[in-house]
């Protein structure tokens, strides 16, 4: 189960960083970390749906890791 939600990251990843580069083609993945200081991608409705996908999937993977270690 955990690698599942490791193949959706990992994916969910690529996407986010192929839309932040539509956006602006020069922008690397280690500026995504931090995309707060590109106003492009802040106020992107599109960039910010798709990175939230990607947090939602994050919280859920945590969430299961920290039920398995309770079993």
């Amino acid at each position: 189960m955990i690698e599942l939600f490791n193949e959706l990251i990992e994916g969910q990843q690529k996407k986010v960083l192929a839309v932040a580069r539509c956006i602006l083609p020069r922008i690397t993945g280690e500026d995504l970390l931090q995309p707060n200081d590109f106003p492009e991608l802040e106020l992107h409705p599109y960039f910010r749906y798709e990175e939230g996908i990607l947090d939602g999937l994050r919280v859920a993977r945590t969430a299961l890791l920290a039920e398995l270690a309770h079993d």
